[in-house]
């Protein structure tokens, strides 16, 4: 009996590290995720690349795809879309492969509503004066942008609720250490491989 893979959410506001936390992830050998590339319609940041990073789609294409229900969650954030490929995710988890998302707050809360089953992790900064920082230290938003974000990290931190884990990315190197433990924690819940066991004393 092949065990399902995990659906792993990786969440928090926008400036905790989100994106440094899963590509240190993903350069250690020992992470077997597979990464699910979100989609949006902003333009990329630079040394970003299309497929890679994201899947940059222009507004007309993301809404052609919400109409045809092509994604399993998908948020409008600060003027952009963005969203997660439905299709994907379900083939890999059902063949027995971990699929990890990065995603916004907006998007987590939609999975969680439709995956219950799903790992959700939240990303928390040390402090808010640590997000402005790294906001402002990122230098790619003006400063009204920087206030706003602030202000929406404060709310999507009262959402805490919504995720089973919250690991503080405090340094990237332990948060990634962290998300390890907890994912190889959910591979051996007793749920997970209770009916694996029940098949082997089986009698023939």
């Amino acid at each position: 009996m092949k065990e399902k893979g995990l659906l792993i959410v990786l969440s928090g506001p926008s400036g905790v590290g989100k994106g440094t936390v899963r590509k240190e992830l993903f350069s250690d050998p020992r992470t077997t995720y597979e990464y699910s590339i979100s989609m949006t319609t902003r333009l990329p940041r630079e040394g970003e690349i299309d497929g890679i990073d994201y899947f940059f789609k222009s507004r007309e294409d993301f809404e052609t795809l919400i109409s045809q229900d092509k994604l399993l969650e998908y948020a409008e954030y600060v003027g952009n879309y963005y969203g997660t490929p439905v299709d994907y995710v379900r083939e890999t988890i059902n063949d027995g492969r971990d699929v990890f998302l990065e995603i916004e707050v907006q998007g987590a809360k939609q999975i969680r509503d439709k995956f219950p089953e799903g790992l959700f992790i939240f990303l928390a900064p040390p402090s808010l004066s640590e997000l402005q920082n790294r906001l402002v230290h990122r230098g790619t938003e003006t400063d009204d942008i920087i206030a706003d974000r602030v202000e929406t990290a404060r709310k999507e931190l009262e959402m805490m609720n919504l995720y089973d884990y919250v690991v503080e990315n405090d340094h990237v190197t332990l948060a990634c250490e962290r998300i390890h433990a907890i994912v190889l924690a959910e591979h051996l819940r007793r749920d997970r491989v209770e009916a694996r066991y029940k098949k082997m004393l089986e009698v023939e």
